[in-house]
């Protein structure tokens, strides 16, 4: 399915995404969720998680609480019990070894996307410690073998997300280039990207939804741009770009 059709699915269906996030995406997430046609709530209380019945999930590891924590595993367990999809963003796992460690057990539910930036996938494919705090330190090249294994041993697509985003189900590899460098100027923007791949996730397969959801980004990128004179304007001219139904052309 090619990424405009997709995005357009996400939009007839309107699927409701429980975003298990850190306190700095959340506002981000919810606005790009409902700029394309997703339902974003964001359910932290683990009771409350555990009788949710979305139609896909994100567990976001940053802002790691006992109680957020306690939150992801329950709302994960949840979703692969009922066979919805849920996303995997290991923020910080690259230089947090606690985080490392949790984002490897959540592995056994079975997350249908990985997404991630080069120094977290090194992390949770070879137990690399690099990174600095949620940032790489890794270039993309260095994870590109290491990517194809994991998501091969994993059975998840992995997203991995730079200059240029990398996306592999371990056999094909697909690049998908745009954005602009400004993006990584904004606090949450990979959160979000995460949160629209677990909307993609809950109306197509994972491999195509992982597409749609990185090439949607970097267009909207590309779109904010050209209105934005900072990193404040970028993030608020992106939002418009991810509300535009007609931003990857005709499906």
């Amino acid at each position: 399915m090619l990424p405009a059709a997709l995005i357009r699915l996400v939009r007839a269906r309107a699927p409701l995404v429980h975003v298990l996030t850190n306190p700095v995406a959340a506002a981000l997430s919810a606005n790009a969720l409902l700029a394309v046609g997703a339902v974003p709530a964001m359910v932290e209380d683990a009771d409350e998680a555990a009788a949710f019945r979305p139609d896909a999930v994100l567990a976001n590891l940053g802002s790691l609480t006992p109680g957020r924590a306690t939150a992801i595993r329950v709302a994960v367990e949840a979703a692969m019990l009922a066979g919805r999809p849920w996303v995997l963003d290991p923020v910080a796992a690259g230089s947090i070894p606690a985080r490392r460690e949790f984002a490897c057990g959540l592995l056994a539910s079975c997350p249908c996307i990985v997404r991630a930036n080069a120094s977290e996938v090194l992390a949770l494919a070879e137990g690399v410690g690099t990174g600095r705090g949620p940032e790489s330190t890794a270039p993309a090249a260095a994870a590109l073998a290491a990517m194809r294994a994991f998501a091969r041993a994993s059975g998840a697509v992995v997203a991995m997300t730079g200059a240029v985003d990398h996306v592999t189900d371990g056999a094909a590899m697909h690049l998908i280039p745009g954005g602009t460098a400004l993006m990584a100027r904004i606090s949450g923007l990979g959160c979000t990207l995460s949160a629209v791949a677990a909307a993609c996730a809950a109306v197509a397969p994972r491999l195509p939804a992982a597409i749609a959801a990185c090439t949607l980004f970097a267009r909207a990128g590309e779109r904010a741009m050209a209105h934005a004179a900072g990193p404040a304007s970028l993030a608020v001219a992106l939002v418009d770009a991810l509300a535009d139904p007609d931003l990857l052309g005709p499906a």
